[in-house]
């Protein structure tokens, strides 16, 4: 998919998996938005109305999933890490020589659904507000994600005390206001990095002051699965440390992600 490439909202009759494995993918519903960098699945329940846009140079597998065995996965969208096997019986099943032998497809269906039936959650999904007080102070932030505003000064702006805004967070959106903004500007931020900006740019561009704090941030929320509570996140295996400014160092069979390489060695 070329870069920008967006598919306007619609809905399946069957479950939906589509595998980044190069480039990011967003895919937004009335829930909020989910961000699938390279090697990451997103999964689309039946009947879910959503849009897909892509950033950077993205080569997408799309696998549909029998309406039978959606059961047994999340009954929301969601984002999950692939591990090697779900990584390679993915891309048999949408291969140019998918395998056809009588069973054979629906044998590795069910591995794939073993797979991501134990894989956690991602931490990759923004959801959106619908209160309007929330709304207002969610759309300047998404107009502008590096804005440096308190929640105090937004709350000026939308009406609305700093007090109720950050209860709204927590009831409506399920996190604290500081985690959303992160979130919204990791996923920005995925989107430069997609399209070829230095990490030094990207940091600056959302926010953060400099590459070593955007770093940070990234390995929390990409890195961590979503039952984890907040905190800070147990460093991957194979994450090395950057100097400002620079990609990180390659790690032991660190995967090549959006023009850079990734420190996790299972990413």
């Amino acid at each position: 998919m070329p870069h920008g490439y967006a598919m306007a909202p619609h809905t399946h009759a069957t479950g939906q998996l589509v595998y980044a494995a190069a480039g990011t993918l967003a895919t937004t519903t009335e829930r909020g938005t989910w961000v699938a960098p390279a090697n990451r699945v997103t999964w689309t329940p039946p009947g879910f109305a959503h849009s897909h846009r892509f950033y950077g140079r993205t080569d997408a597998r799309l696998l549909t999933i029998p309406v039978d065995l959606c059961g047994e996965l999340l009954d929301h969208p969601s984002v999950f890490a692939v591990s090697p096997l779900l990584r390679e019986a993915v891309l048999t099943l949408t291969g140019d020589r998918p395998e056809k032998r009588s069973g054979a497809h629906r044998r590795l269906l069910a591995v794939v659904i073993d797979e991501l039936s134990d894989t956690p959650e991602q931490s990759l999904h923004l959801p959106e507000a619908a209160d309007d007080r929330l709304r207002a102070v969610t759309n300047l932030l998404h107009a502008d994600p590096a804005r440096p505003a308190t929640l105090a000064e937004l709350g000026r702006v939308a009406g609305a005390s700093e007090r109720t805004l950050s209860r709204l967070f927590h009831s409506e959106l399920g996190m604290s206001f500081h985690r959303w903004r992160t979130i919204l500007r990791i996923h920005h931020a995925l989107a430069h990095l997609a399209e070829g900006m230095s990490v030094t740019d990207t940091a600056m561009a959302c926010g953060w002051s400099n590459p070593s704090s955007f770093i940070d941030a990234f390995n929390e929320v990409v890195a961590r699965p979503r039952q984890l509570p907040d905190g800070p996140a147990q460093q991957p295996r194979g994450a090395v440390a950057v100097g400002p400014g620079r990609a990180p160092r390659v790690a032991p069979h660190s995967w090549r992600v959006f023009g850079i390489v990734c420190p996790f060695a299972g990413w």
